[in-house]
C-alpha cells in the first residue's frame, strides 16, 4: 500500500545549488538530386545504425529556461559551464497506478527512469512522489514539505496518470512557479506550459490552435519537441520515457550530450556530399529501394532510432549502402561523432560449471547450442526498443578459419512497412576484451560501421538460457545505444525455477524484467542458416553432452 514515505530524493536534490533531407516528390522534372533545407542553417540526416504503440491519452508542455538565469559567456567555456547546471525533475503519479509495462506500477517504472536519468548525466536529478502527498490532511508532514521544496526547484514536473480532484487542486497551487510541466495519462483538467504559456488542451492535435506563439518559427520548434515526446511516449517502453524528458532537457533547459550531435551545419554538409558522393546520390535516386528509404528516414525524428532503424532495414538496398559509406562513413559530411556508452557497468560471469571462465571457455559459451542444433541460440527477449524485438532472431557464433578469428552472425526476419516479412542477416567480426567474457564486436550494417562492446553476464549450467549484454555506437551516425539479450536453445522463457537466478543477472544489468520485449518466434520458416567453409565450434565444451531437455521440443 502506497504511503506518505512512497518517494524517492538523492540527499542532493534539496540543496542549492530542421531541417532535412528531401526528395523531390519529382526529382527528374528540374534536376536529380533537390536539396530542401526549411532553415539553412542546419541540416539533419536520421541515421538509425545503433542502438532509441499503443495511443494513451496524452498532454505535452514545456517552457524555456528562466531568462534571468546569468549568461555564462561563449564558446566551449560556456558550454562546459552550462553543462554542470543541476537539472532537477519531479516525478507525481498516481497512487496505486499501473503501467502498460507489463502492469509494473508507474511509482516503479519512474524510479528505475530517476537512474537511467544518471547514465546520461550525473546532474540529472528526479524525485518520485505518489499523488496521496497531495491529500495529506497535515501540510507540515515531512513529506509534504519535501515535495513542496522540491517543487520549487524543479525545472520540470512530469504528471502521470494523475486523476484525483483533490490532488488536482493541490498541484495546481503549488506548481505554478515551475516553468515546465508534462503530463500522461492524466486528468484534462491539469495546466500545461510550453514555452512559457500555459496551455488548455485535452488532445495533442488541438494544442497548437491555442497557443499564444506569434513567431512561426516558434510554433514549429515547439511542435517538433511535442511531436517527438508525443510518439516516444506512445510506444510505452522505458528507454523513450527517458527520451521524453531529455528531448525536454535539451530544447528549453540546456544540451544533453547524447543528443547534441544530432544535426550538423548545412552548407559544409551539402558541399561535402556533391563534392564527395555525387555518383553515389544519383544511384541512390534511381532505385527505388533507396528513395524509399531516404522518404522514410526523412519522416523520423532524427533521435528516433526505433523509426531510423525500421526504414533501413525495410528498403536496403546496395545503393542505400553505397550511398550511407560515402556520405557518412568515408567522409563524415554531417561531422557527427558518438561514443561506446559506458554506463551501465555490467561485469561478466567468473565461472561455469565450477571452473573459471578463460577466453575459450568464454567463446563456447557463444557457440552454445550450434553442432548439436543449426544456430548457437535463439533470442527470447530484449532490452533495447530498436535492435531486440525483431521476429525469429537466430544467433550464429563461430570460430573462422584465420587463426584467433571469431565471427557473430545474427539472422532475423523483419516485417517490412508494407507488412511483408523478409529475412535479414549481418556478419560481426568478434574479438575478446581483455577480462574473459567480454567482447569487441563490430559490423558494417548498410555502409555505417558500429562498434560495440558485449559481456556475457550469465549462462546457466545446463546451457538452457543466457543473458547477453552490449554496449554500442555509431560514430558517424552520431548515435549510440545499450541492450541486451535473453537467449535460449529453441527460443522459448526459461522455467519458473530459474527465475531467481535470471532476475539476478538482470539486476547486474540494471534492467528490469519488465523491460523485456518477448520476440515473436512463431513462424520462423526456412531461416537461411549455414557456416561458411572451414569453420569451427568449440573448444572446451563438449555439446553432445548436454541433455535433450535443454534444447526443449520446440527447436
Amino acid at each position: 500500500m502506497a504511503t506518505l514515505s512512497n518517494y524517492t530524493a538523492p540527499p542532493s536534490f534539496f540543496r542549492r545549488k530542421t531541417a532535412g533531407f528531401h526528395l523531390n516528390r519529382r526529382p527528374f522534372e528540374k534536376t536529380h538530386l533537390q536539396l530542401l533545407f526549411s532553415n539553412t542553417q542546419e541540416f539533419w540526416w536520421p541515421m538509425g545504425y545503433s542502438p532509441l504503440r499503443r495511443r494513451s491519452s496524452y498532454c505535452c508542455s514545456s517552457a524555456t529556461v528562466n531568462e534571468n538565469k546569468k549568461k555564462i559567456g561563449n564558446g566551449a567555456a560556456a558550454a562546459a559551464a552550462q553543462s554542470e547546471i543541476p537539472v532537477r525533475i519531479v516525478a507525481l503519479v498516481g497512487e496505486g497506478s499501473v503501467s502498460p509495462l507489463k502492469s509494473t506500477p508507474w511509482h516503479d517504472v519512474m524510479i528505475h527512469t530517476a537512474e537511467k536519468l544518471k547514465w546520461v548525466d550525473e546532474e540529472f536529478e528526479m524525485v518520485v512522489f505518489t499523488d496521496n502527498v497531495c491529500r495529506a490532511n497535515d501540510e507540515s508532514h515531512e513529506t509534504v514539505v519535501q515535495l513542496q521544496e522540491a517543487l520549487r526547484q524543479a525545472n520540470i514536473l512530469m504528471l502521470v496518470a494523475v486523476t484525483n480532484q483533490e490532488s488536482i487542486k493541490w498541484i495546481q497551487m503549488n506548481s505554478q512557479g515551475v516553468p515546465n510541466i508534462i503530463c500522461f495519462d492524466s486528468s484534462p483538467t491539469l495546466t500545461n506550459k510550453l514555452g512559457g504559456s500555459l496551455i488548455q488542451t485535452t488532445t495533442i492535435r488541438s494544442i497548437f490552435s491555442k497557443l499564444p506563439l506569434p513567431q512561426s518559427k516558434k510554433i514549429k520548434e515547439s511542435e517538433d519537441v511535442v511531436t517527438s515526446v508525443y510518439e516516444a511516449w506512445e510506444r510505452h517502453n522505458s528507454d523513450d520515457i527517458r527520451f521524453c524528458l531529455l528531448v525536454i532537457i535539451n530544447a528549453y533547459i540546456r544540451p544533453v550530450s547524447i543528443l547534441k550531435n544530432l544535426r550538423a551545419k548545412g552548407f559544409s554538409t551539402l558541399n561535402c556530399m556533391v563534392t564527395n558522393c555525387g555518383p553515389q546520390i544519383l544511384n541512390c535516386l534511381l532505385d527505388a529501394n533507396c528513395r524509399k528509404a531516404l522518404q522514410c528516414l526523412n519522416k523520423c525524428s532524427p533521435v528516433d532510432q526505433v523509426c531510423n532503424y525500421q526504414c533501413i532495414v525495410s528498403y536496403e538496398s546496395p545503393q542505400l549502402e553505397e550511398f550511407s559509406l560515402c556520405v557518412l562513413q568515408k567522409h563524415n559530411c554531417l561531422e557527427l561523432d558518438a561514443k561506446i556508452p559506458d554506463k551501465p557497468v555490467v561485469t561478466p560471469m567468473e565461472k561455469f560449471r565450477g571452473d573459471d571462465l578463460d577466453h575459450d571457455l568464454a567463446e563456447d559459451l557463444f557457440v552454445g547450442w550450434l553442432g548439436r542444433l543449426d544456430w548457437s541460440w535463439r533470442v527470447v527477449a530484449g532490452q533495447n526498443p530498436a535492435y531486440d524485438q525483431f521476429p525469429c532472431q537466430y544467433q550464429l557464433f563461430y570460430r573462422g578459419r584465420a587463426k584467433g578469428s571469431f565471427w557473430y552472425e545474427p539472422v532475423f526476419q523483419v516485417r517490412m512497412l508494407d507488412g511483408k516479412l523478409v529475412w535479414r542477416r549481418r556478419r560481426y567480426r568478434v574479438k575478446r576484451g581483455k577480462t574473459p567474457g567480454t567482447f569487441y564486436f563490430s559490423v558494417l550494417d548498410n555502409g555505417v560501421v558500429s562498434n560495440e562492446f558485449w559481456t556475457i553476464v550469465d549462462v546457466s549450467n545446463d546451457l538452457s538460457w543466457g543473458l547477453f549484454h552490449y554496449h554500442g555506437a555509431a560514430r558517424v551516425a552520431g548515435q549510440s545505444y545499450t541492450g541486451a539479450v535473453l537467449v535460449s536453445p529453441n527460443g522459448v522463457y526459461p522455467d519458473q525455477s530459474q527465475r531467481g537466478r535470471l532476475v539476478s543477472a538482470l539486476d547486474r544489468c540494471s534492467i528490469k524484467e519488465w523491460e523485456l520485449f518477448n520476440v515473436d518466434n512463431c513462424s520462423c520458416k526456412d531461416p537461411p542458416l549455414g557456416l561458411p567453409e572451414g569453420s569451427s565450434l568449440h573448444r572446451k565444451i563438449k555439446i553432445e553432452d548436454f541433455e535433450d531437455s535443454s534444447a526443449g521440443k520446440n527447436v
